[in-house]
């Protein structure tokens, strides 16, 4: 072979081995709820690293960084020079031995980068009734569950190419079910709600079981393309939207249900300094996005209304003076696909309008959050404060603030064991029952996700947009985790009321004529499930990641009713594993 073709193909050999091998020292973008998130998201209660966003976070805006710090150095010739270095909270980096996932250089170009993502495989069992959430397109039901997630990124000059789909597995066996509204005997439900439909409300897209045979799903996941200048940034994709700083309930936005398409635009984390004076005036996060969503195939057999239209906004403001103090502001509107116009497009971001929630044919929703970290405490509180109702003026709040409410506070401490036995103790109540004056004063039946006109409700392809407990319960969890330099392990407990909307409207006035009797059955029927989990993350190897959890759950009342005033049980015990590589 020619010594110049020999060349030449030594030179290509070369290129491609950096290309695999070129690793870029930062972390790389993670997926929300991943266990690289999480161990993150614990490492930012010690100030070991900068949380990337503010309270708006998909799986491009989720880039972690150890914080930096200027240090001085003097050579032998006594010069001083200034470097920046992170070795001094990278030490207390126990997992820094495994891989947790990294971006890499093209040539050595900064603005050239390239990841890939997993391969992921999770596999869940559950013996009795569905249990699980924040887990995008997977529906986990009665028995075997399984979803695979692979992909990769692409990084180009401000472009940036990410493909992430999810393919997902439901045995979805059968279970007992409490019998759909009454509602759904319309004959557009034969099928479909009729059979598997909400008990709840009529309004709300939300089947008990999707069918009655086995199914695969699939979805384009956390895939997207953007361009990115500085802090401004454009983009179209479905990648899934967490809001707000809870952990497990966030109201207005998970990753609870599948993705949807959505475009946005916004501003991402940015400092805000006066220039010249160079004074500092906090840092400031700002996004809008627009989507579609859509029905399940098991609500209604009317094909003019599949799709849904949803406008959001979302505002974060972190102080100066108190540097890990942030406020935050949601906004949603749901509209009727079929009826885009200027008002459904832009009205969240008019605070008032002569629209009068009773008619108007728009679903709204907003929040209010406030998260405060104390590094040197290892301490985070945070709280966010929300309402399902669009009200045209302030009198209407000064008259009762608390219609519609819902409300989720939250709290995690870091506790230091030793340099390599970390703990992280949780905390979270969640809240979403109708308000008081529903039943008092208006009489109408309602629940917090839910709309009397879009007729879905807040979801997409049949599970909850928000938080994954649903509408009109409660929630109460406190967890503790244990880090170690290969892994971790968990406990938890959980007390919740899937929805007691329906036990306070509808269970209690069937059972009104008893109730006069002294016979309190509505209380006796009321539906609550008490889980105690454990979970364990352990790295075998550098690159390979084993997660598996056990669940037990007692459910009282499963179908709303109870045996004599006595708690009728169904115990349901959810076994699940991943295992995930990461290049």
């Amino acid at each position: 072979m020619h010594k110049k073709t020999i060349g030449i193909l030594q030179k290509m050999i070369a290129a491609i081995l950096f290309f695999f091998i070129a690793a870029l020292g930062i972390f790389a973008q993670e997926a929300l709820k991943s266990v690289e998130e999480e161990y993150y998201d614990f490492l930012s209660l010690s100030g070991i690293v900068e949380r990337p966003t503010l309270g708006y976070r998909t799986l491009s805006d989720s880039q972690w960084n150890f914080i930096e710090y200027r240090e001085m150095s003097i050579d032998e010739d006594g010069n001083t020079t200034e470097q920046t270095t992170s070795t001094r909270n990278s030490s207390q980096n126990i997992w820094q031995k495994n891989n947790l996932g990294k971006k890499y250089f093209i040539n050595g170009n900064t603005r050239l980068a390239w990841k890939l993502f997993g391969p992921d495989l999770y596999m869940s069992y559950n013996t009795a009734a569905p249990y699980g959430q924040n887990d995008g397109a997977l529906w986990q039901g009665k028995g075997f569950n399984a979803s695979f997630t692979t992909g990769g990124r692409f990084e180009a000059y401000g472009v940036e190419i990410t493909i992430k789909p999810q393919v997902s597995f439901s045995q979805n066996a059968e279970f007992a079910t409490i019998s759909p509204n009454s509602a759904y005997s319309d004959t557009k439900y034969v099928g479909k709600a009729a059979l598997y439909g909400y008990y709840g409300v009529a309004s709300v897209d939300a089947p008990q079981r999707f069918g009655d045979s086995s199914f695969f799903t699939f979805d384009w996941g956390d895939s997207e393309i953007r361009y990115t200048w500085k802090t401004l940034t454009i983009g179209f994709g479905t990648q899934s939207l967490w809001l707000g700083p809870a952990k497990l309930n966030p109201i207005i936005s998970s990753n609870n249900a599948a993705s949807y398409p959505k475009f946005d635009i916004g501003v991402r984390r940015q400092h805000i300094v006066i220039p010249k004076l160079g004074w500092y005036l906090g840092d400031i996060e700002l996004r809008g996005w627009w989507g579609c969503l859509s029905e399940s195939d098991y609500f209604d057999n009317d094909n003019t209304n599949d799709f849904n239209l949803i406008s959001g906004f979302a505002l974060y403001y972190q102080f100066p003076f108190l540097k890990h103090l942030t406020i935050g502001f949601n906004r949603t509107m749901i509209s009727k696909w079929t009826n885009m116009n200027a008002y459904t497009l832009f009205g969240i971001y008019v605070p008032w309008d002569s629209q009068k929630g009773g008619v108007d044919e728009s679903d709204q929703r907003f929040s209010f959050t406030i998260d405060y970290i104390m590094p040197k405490a290892g301490f985070e509180i945070y709280f966010e404060w929300a309402r399902n109702d669009h009200s045209p003026n302030l009198n209407y709040y000064f008259r009762y603030p608390f219609h519609t409410q819902g409300w989720t506070l939250g709290a995690e401490k870091s506790i230091i064991f030793s340099r390599e036995l970390k703990g992280k103790l949780s905390l979270e109540v969640t809240f979403l029952e109708c308000s008081a004056d529903y039943d008092r004063l208006i009489n109408w039946y309602s629940t917090f996700y839910a709309h009397h006109q879009i007729l879905q409700g807040y979801t997409n392809r049949g599970q909850w947009l928000g938080a994954g407990i649903g509408t009109g319960g409660n929630s109460q969890y406190v967890g503790f985790t244990l880090y170690h330099k290969n892994g971790n392990a968990s406990i938890f407990f959980q007390r919740r009321n899937p929805d007691l909307d329906y036990t306070m409207f509808i269970d209690s006035r069937k059972y009104s004529e008893n109730y006069k009797k002294g016979i309190f059955t509505a209380e006796g029927n009321i539906r609550a499930l008490f889980d105690i989990g454990i979970s364990a993350v352990y790295y075998p190897i550098k690159n390979l990641q084993l997660y598996a959890t056990f669940v037990f759950e007692d459910e009282h009342n499963p179908l709303y009713e109870s045996k004599n005033g006595l708690s009728a049980h169904r115990i349901n015990c959810a076994l699940s594993t991943r295992v995930k590589y990461n290049f």
